[in-house]
């Protein structure tokens, strides 16, 4: 038992459904080979007893049927008597010749004995229709009469004995049937209690091998999702695909977890340089491209990635589209925290990023959850600041939209006005108190600085780093939503391209 265990655990998932099916087929041959069997005991073997029985019956009613109506004609000879007769003549005719003279079938007695009434009724035949259809002398239709009556006796003794050899031998097989009977259900039965047990053995291995881990692995997903890095690692002594991607998934755990960390880590510095107030703008900057990094370098890319198409490997082989969407959707996110180190990007990618964000919020919430936009702008050719809508966005959905059980609707709106840039963010939350929105202008405006989340704070310095003329406004009404204007300067690419920056 224990080498089939070790043995299922080495194969591969597509293997152990195959072995799974192939057991299954298995048990339904079995099961149906035996019922071939019994069909053919029942159907077969004791149909040809009774069937033998029934036609030597029948050989002994027509024979004295026939002697009966004879009797009546020879009597009274009416035509009606006459004709009923030859009917009787016919059918004893068709009977005793019913059973074909067979001697491998019928035995050594049987074969003799239904020799004899064959025989005898061919004589017999003969001496009949000379009485019936003869002008016979008196002395001869006599002898002739009597002659016939004792053939139809020796017929009858002939049919007899025949009945008598074939209840005989059908008992006989009767009786080598019977063990035959009880022996096979009971065979059947063991056979099915064996065959079910395996079944439902490699059955339960399944449930082990694969059912367990993966809502093990689900339950785990859920646990990161809260933001909890630190739970123990998902157990798996399978080593085909299944157990490959939980060890990816514990790996990747556990750096998402350290990450998680030095990113605290990280956060407590900034608050302490924050409350030490950055005297320079060279500082800022320098504290900007730190924070930066960090959201970039938080994840190992090549660890990721390699998850990542594991996870979406599997969900495609499952024909989870929905899920290798999501995954992709996620890599997308990732992959662009890694991989543009500029500092302005297209506002196009910026979009992409943050319809690829809310797509993944939609698998989340479902219909509460609705996300349009409106650009007015040539998205593919205005340079903006690298991960400037997506926080935004994120802010959006955890502080309006989600504690809202509605749910409501994200909307980005960009538009030139003279040369600037316009972008409004705009969700239908719970909105702002009228209290805290005031805390967070004057945290804006560089009287406080603990009211603004760290995203959207480091959004509004960055942007006042790069462009002295940039603003960001917030507006928010209690219960009707909240909107996030965002004030640049109007940067096509191709004049950016043209000036060589």
């Amino acid at each position: 038992m224990r080498n089939l265990k070790n043995f299922w655990y080495t194969i591969t998932i597509k293997n152990k459904i195959s072995l799974f099916t192939g057991s299954v087929f298995f048990t339904i041959l079995v099961a149906v080979f035996f019922d071939a069997i019994l069909i053919r005991l029942f159907m077969i073997d004791v149909n040809d007893i009774m069937e033998d029985n029934s036609r030597c019956g029948e050989i002994i009613t027509v024979i004295d049927k026939e002697k009966e109506l004879f009797d009546q004609l020879i009597n009274s000879a009416t035509t009606e008597n006459e004709d009923a007769l030859k009917q009787a003549m016919s059918q004893t005719q068709s009977t005793i010749y019913a059973i074909p003279l067979d001697y491998s079938r019928l035995g050594e007695n049987r074969y003799a004995q239904l020799f004899s009434l064959q025989s005898c009724y061919e004589v017999y035949c003969g001496y009949r229709d000379d009485v019936l259809t003869k002008d016979l002398p008196r002395s001869e239709y006599v002898s002739r009469l009597y002659a016939v009556y004792n053939m139809q006796n020796y017929m009858h003794t002939y049919a007899q004995r025949f009945i008598d050899l074939t209840l005989k031998d059908g008992n006989a097989k009767y009786n080598k049937l019977i063990p035959k009977v009880f022996a096979v259900p009971i065979v059947a039965v063991i056979m099915g209690i064996v065959l079910f047990s395996t079944v439902l053995e490699i059955s339960r291995m399944m449930n082990k091998s694969i059912t367990e881990p993966v809502l093990k692995l689900a339950n785990a997903s859920r646990r990161i999702a809260a933001n909890d890095f630190y739970i123990d690692d998902i157990d798996s002594n399978s080593k085909d695909e299944l157990g490959e991607l939980i060890q990816a998934f514990n790996k990747m755990k556990y750096a998402t977890g350290e990450y998680i960390g030095a990113l605290e880590e990280r956060k407590d510095a900034l608050d302490k340089l924050h409350a030490k107030e950055v005297e320079t703008l060279e500082a800022e900057k320098q504290l900007d491209a730190m924070n930066l990094e960090l959201l970039k370098n938080q994840i190992n890319p090549h660890f990721l990635f390699n998850t990542l198409n594991v996870i979406g490997g599997m969900a495609n082989l499952e024909g989870a589209t929905t899920t290798e969407q999501m995954i992709a959707a996620l890599s997308s996110l990732f992959r662009y925290n890694l991989k543009h180190q500029e500092k302005e990007v297209l506002l196009s990618q910026e979009l992409k990023v943050a319809a690829d964000y809310m797509y993944l919020q939609k698998m989340r919430f479902g219909d509460r959850v609705t996300y349009t936009v409106d650009c007015k702008v040539n998205a593919d050719n205005v340079m903006v600041p690298t991960f400037t809508l997506q926080p935004i966005i994120e802010n959006c959905i955890i502080h309006g939209i989600s504690p809202k059980v509605e749910g409501g609707a994200v909307s980005v709106e960009v538009c030139k006005t003279g040369d600037r840039l316009q972008i409004s963010i705009n969700d239908t939350g719970i909105g702002i108190k009228e209290k805290v929105l005031e805390e967070i202008r004057e945290s804006l405006g560089g009287k406080k600085s603990d009211t603004v989340g760290i995203g959207m704070g480091n959004i509004f310095r960055r942007i006042k780093a790069m462009y002295a003329d940039a603003d960001m406004k917030i507006d928010s009404l209690e219960s009707v939503g909240t909107t996030i204007t965002i004030i640049l300067p109007y940067r096509a690419g191709d004049d950016l391209y043209t000036r060589g920056e």
